[in-house]
């Protein structure tokens, strides 16, 4: 195979078993289908993102045993990458409030949770008016994708066929302190990593639709999907650091690596394997549970 797969987290904490279990299988999944694996630091939100936070994820990886190809690519070095792409996309400028798309979203045939295009037919009288606005408050407005389709379709690897909205979601952020936005830095650093697998959470599988569009408005190929079915707390909620000693150091303070190692595998279904090396000689993709793997079962 040629191609690459890749983890990338967002520095803005320790990884916990649920980042780990995610890790793992993504590793798996390249090394079994004989691509590359690449690591990627998403840091573009700067505000919750460390270098510090980055190395600590970075080398509790590299404790699990898995290992990565290339340089270690950081979003923050991207942003003219990010702006270049921007420029051949259909867009216009949004000068939405979150209150005001909270209430336009819950208007009458409103998707809930959607853009309903407020800003898409503004005259450029009315652009400048609000843009002049914004200013006074110091913000700038934010940048949303003209979408021409409403829905669009992926394959997931384990899930199946996935059909998911497409609106006019935001490309670049606006406020006081104008940024990236998540949809557009994924789409540009896979293909210009050359990753054609995309193995992440299952609570990232809407957002899939929207990226799948985006790659092909730029000129990109479509990554094969795989979402992994997420860790619950006994709650039935998804795993977070609340929870407990969850994170690979906290976990480290009672036991041997391996015996995390060990425990990882065993959320997998495959019991007693201590190293990724051992689970990689195993390991079945279509073994993958498609259900939650309940912390501390």
């Amino acid at each position: 195979m040629t191609g690459a797969g890749r983890y990338a987290p967002s520095p803005s904490g320790d990884l916990h078993f649920g980042n780990l279990r995610t890790a793992v299988v993504a590793w798996l999944l390249a090394r079994h289908t004989g691509r590359e694996f690449l690591l990627r630091v998403e840091d573009i939100d700067t505000q919750r993102s460390s270098e510090e936070s980055a190395q600590r994820q970075i080398e509790d990886l590299r404790t699990l045993g898995l290992t990565f190809d290339g340089e270690i690519l950081h979003q923050s070095d991207r942003f003219p990458a990010y702006a270049a792409a921007l420029d051949r996309l259909p867009t216009y400028e949004c000068f939405c409030s979150r209150k005001e798309i909270q209430e336009a979203s819950r208007a009458p045939h409103a998707v809930p949770g959607s853009y309903p295009g407020t800003c898409r037919d503004l005259t450029e009288g009315e652009q400048e008016g609000r843009r002049q606005a914004l200013a006074e408050q110091g913000r700038v407005p934010a940048v949303r994708l003209w979408a021409d389709v409403a829905e669009f379709t992926v394959h997931d690897r384990w899930l199946g066929t996935y059909t998911g909205e497409v609106d006019d979601f935001v490309l670049q952020r606006g406020g006081q302190e104008p940024g990236w936005a998540y949809n557009l830095a994924v789409v540009v650093d896979d293909g210009f990593q050359g990753v054609d697998q995309v193995v992440r959470g299952e609570d990232l599988l809407a957002s899939a639709p929207r990226q799948a569009y985006l790659a092909g408005l730029l000129g990109l190929e479509v990554p094969e999907y795989g979402h992994v079915p997420l860790v619950l707390n006994a709650e039935g909620r998804r795993l977070a650091k609340r929870d407990g000693a969850v994170t690979l150091r906290e976990m480290l303070l009672d036991a041997p690596v391996d015996t995390v190692v060990a425990h990882l595998a065993a959320s997998l279904g495959y019991p007693g394997m201590t190293t990724v090396g051992e689970l990689l000689e195993q390991w079945d993709p279509e073994s993958l549970s498609r259900q939650a793997y309940v912390w501390g079962s």
